[in-house]
């Protein structure tokens, strides 16, 4: 069966059919794919049951695995997974749904707030790649923002004033936003701000898109409070239910998203039930600006 991509969005999303994952890709299918993710932004597989060695064979398709060093505050020795595998679960080593009142859970309910994945790196990611394999009863959707027709949405005097607006991005911002603000001096170097640009454009079909994420907390040349306020201005706005898309998980779901023109959260779930998901990130290949020490 040849590969065929049905749009499932007025904006953007696509859901894939005829093709394994488990399997190796011909050239012709990764092409398919790449200007399929390319037009999307998101890409959706059904029904594929797959290992973390399949996971990560499909990501590299796209491009290098991103490191996973500086995107947590779990320590090495505490990591679930071995396989190279971002663990996105609410599981500890042992298989079990982490205390409510552990760290790593704490820290992990970022991922609750509006965001794209890795920004709060020089280099951001380019496309995660998430896998289902325990599918929790209760909630757990994720949701996913067109940010290039958000963007288009804008007036001509927004585009105009956010253009050159460069942002830092820390999360340590976006976990401060839930009071979470306990910091070894190790983890403050680690997630120290990183700049990035406000609006980006695509390189494959030159679309601008905004970048925001909760990981942004400041806007260079703006007071705080004025910088805040914008940025979450431009959140509610790209956020409105026409740019937005819901997946309802099913078992051995695999979502595929870039993050260069997306943002996605997920929503709140039953944290005393397993939820199981592993995430193969692409990593970026150049910086959306120049780095220098965030003031």
């Amino acid at each position: 069966m040849a590969i065929a991509i049905r749009q499932l969005h007025p904006c953007f999303v696509g859901e894939v059919s005829g093709v394994d994952l488990g399997k190796p890709l011909a050239s012709d299918e990764v092409a398919q794919l790449q200007a399929g993710i390319d037009h999307y932004g998101v890409l959706v597989f059904h029904g594929q049951d797959i290992t973390d060695e399949q996971q990560l064979a499909f990501a590299l398709n796209f491009g290098e695995r991103e490191k996973a060093r500086g995107g947590t505050v779990t320590k090495r020795e505490d990591y679930r997974l071995s396989t190279g595998l971002n663990d996105v679960s609410n599981l500890g080593k042992d298989g079990k749904p982490l205390p409510a009142d552990h760290r790593s859970h704490l820290f992990n309910l970022g991922n609750c707030l509006w965001h794209s994945d890795s920004s709060f790196r020089p280099i951001p990611a380019k496309y995660s790649i998430l896998s289902a394999r325990v599918v929790n009863p209760k909630g757990g959707n994720t949701e996913f923002a067109d940010m290039r027709a958000a963007y288009d949405a804008l007036d001509d005097e927004i585009r105009g004033e956010i253009e050159d607006l460069v942002c830092e991005h820390s999360l340590m911002y976006s976990r401060g936003a839930l009071g979470f603000l306990d910091y070894s001096e190790e983890e403050k170097r680690m997630f120290k701000p990183v700049r990035q640009r406000l609006v980006r454009t695509h390189p494959a079909h030159g679309r601008k898109s905004l970048y925001l994420s909760s990981h942004a907390g400041a806007v260079s040349g703006m007071s705080v409070p004025e910088g805040r306020l914008l940025l979450r201005d431009l959140t509610e706005h790209a956020t409105q239910p026409r740019f937005v898309y819901v997946h309802r998980w099913t078992l051995h779901d695999l979502v595929m998203w870039d993050n260069r023109q997306t943002m996605h959260r997920v929503r709140r779930y039953d944290q005393s039930q397993p939820r199981d998901m592993r995430r193969a990130t692409v990593a970026g290949t150049e910086p959306t600006v120049a780095q220098q020490a965030a003031e």
